[in-house]
């Protein structure tokens, strides 16, 4: 099966930079878009960025000019930069990718979730 697997996430102080990655394991053919969305205590799960697999970035006007996206293809890896944080950037940040098996079909996959904590 696939799975995906994130780290980096942590406690840092407002003004801080944290990086988390997500990698893909398991019956992988191919990775098409990836990308990372997070939710805070209370309110919906939102998009951070995405990124094709040609490099095409997309990002919440909340994270533009802080965050960056980028991917490894060889190692189905995804990560997040994440520069200048700000106490309202704290929540579960959840990897997502669409992942082919096969070559033909694909899927939308999600990871367990890595916590990210600003303090003020």
């Amino acid at each position: 099966q696939v799975q995906l697997v994130e780290s980096g996430g942590g406690l840092v102080q407002a003004g801080g930079s944290l990086r988390v990655s997500c990698a893909a394991s398991g019956r992988v053919f191919r990775t098409n878009a990836m990308g990372w969305y997070r939710q805070a205590p209370g309110k919906q799960r939102e998009l951070v960025a995405r990124i094709t697999r040609g490099g095409s970035t997309t990002y919440a006007d909340s994270v533009k000019g802080r965050f960056t996206i980028s991917r490894d293809n060889a190692k189905n890896t995804v990560y997040l930069q994440m520069n200048s944080l700000k106490p309202e950037d704290t929540a579960v940040y959840y990897c997502n990718a669409d992942i082919s098996s096969d070559g033909y079909y694909y899927a939308t996959y999600w990871g367990q979730g890595t916590q990210v904590t600003v303090s003020s």
